[in-house]
């Protein structure tokens, strides 16, 4: 695991944790009024709050895309090697 990989699922890794950390801090803005007993903020910090599971689904993704990656390249060079 030391090289650097540019495969899509780990491009999809990253981008999936950056949403689910942006999903996750809009979700402590939105109950933070509740617990300090402020006004409550707009309907859209709501919908941003949906940006956590969604980053969450899409790092899920990535993982499976980079798992299926690996097998092949396991495969491929399991074949190769019997060929030899």
């Amino acid at each position: 695991m030391t090289r650097q990989s540019r495969d899509a699922g780990d491009t999809l890794v990253r981008v999936g944790g950056v949403v689910f950390v942006l999903g996750m801090l809009a979700v402590i803005a939105t109950f933070v009024p509740y617990v300090l007993d402020l006004p409550r903020l707009p309907s859209i910090a709501w919908g941003l709050s949906m940006m956590m599971p969604f980053g969450l689904l899409v790092t899920l993704v990535g993982l499976f895309v980079t798992a299926r990656a690996e097998s092949r390249r396991r495969r491929a060079a399991r074949e190769a090697a019997a060929a030899r």
